[in-house]
């Protein structure tokens, strides 16, 4: 499996671009979509998913242009958009039933797979249950269902986690986990976390530019020796925060210990710590901006 974009671009108005000139390819694996809120991460998954044309440049799967010819990603994509509705009165094996059928599934095999996707995502014991009554985790999962129904070569899933608790988010990390093996998907959130956990791959956004696709690992190697920890004063605090990019603070007793990211040692008592990918994320947001 292969998704390959060259030159990707959308401008919605003169000199007003959602992406531009994005060159990217895409293995089988999970591919983590980062960036911050408007750096073009759902304009670059709505070409993907073929709901919306570029201005410039194609997208290719498997070597055919889907652009051209959408119906080679479609037969073969599950979709989860940022915003995903329900109808409410349905059960959850009832919009099942209904998301299978529109993808061409006979009722015997939609029956076995809708089993198979209730229990991975558990929510076999409320599969009668209607979906007015979800929570908003169970609703992402029943989404996540909806987007395997059809068992996808390629999964694209967009800021999946934003507004779930952490145990939710934990349990939609497995679940997408546990179904990457012989496809390709592709993860968008602004959510570090959830791409240290799940990705083979991170490609960074920002102002609809790709500005780079690495593995987290190198990614985090990079800012090796530019992570400090120190204790300020609330007092100082403001003015720490005016000068580096803070990735963290706790409150203590004695003041507040910060987590910066910077070329320096910026204070003689800071201590270099090891680097997280979120750490890794601002420092090269931080140096792209700088320069």
């Amino acid at each position: 499996m292969n998704l390959r974009l060259e030159n990707l671009g959308k401008r919605y108005a003169e000199d007003v671009w959602g992406v531009r000139g994005v060159d990217l390819e895409l293995e089988e694996g999970i591919h983590g979509l980062l960036g911050p809120n408007g750096a073009g991460k759902s304009t670059l998954m709505r070409i993907v998913t073929t709901v919306s044309e570029p201005t410039t440049g194609t997208a290719y799967w498997n070597g055919t242009d889907i652009v051209e010819n959408p119906s080679v990603v479609r037969e073969g994509l599950g979709y989860l958009p940022q915003s995903f509705g329900v109808y409410p009165d349905l059960t959850a094996e009832e919009f099942l039933e209904y998301i299978a059928a529109l993808r061409g599934l006979d009722r015997e095999t939609a029956d076995v797979r809708i089993d198979e996707l209730l229990s991975l995502t558990n929510l076999e014991h409320v599969r009668n249950d209607k979906l007015r009554t979800f929570s908003g985790g169970m609703r992402q999962r029943v989404g996540i269902a909806q987007a395997l129904v059809n068992d996808p070569d390629l999964l694209v899933v967009d800021e999946p986690t934003v507004g779930l608790d952490p145990e939710e988010r934990v349990r939609f990390r497995n679940v997408i986990s546990s179904t990457a093996s012989d496809r390709v998907v592709l993860l968008s959130t602004h959510i570090v976390p959830d791409i240290e956990a799940t990705a083979n791959t991170v490609a960074l956004l920002e102002d609809g530019e790709l500005v780079t696709h690495t593995d987290p690992e190198t990614l985090v190697e990079a800012t090796d020796g530019s992570v400090y920890e120190y204790l300020v004063s609330r007092d100082d605090l403001e003015a720490v925060r005016e000068q580096y990019q803070v990735s963290s603070t706790v409150q203590r007793a004695d003041g507040v210990s910060v987590r910066v990211i910077a070329d320096e040692r910026p204070e003689p008592d800071a201590t270099s710590v090891t680097p997280t990918l979120e750490d890794a994320y601002l420092h090269r947001i931080e140096r792209r901006g700088a320069v």
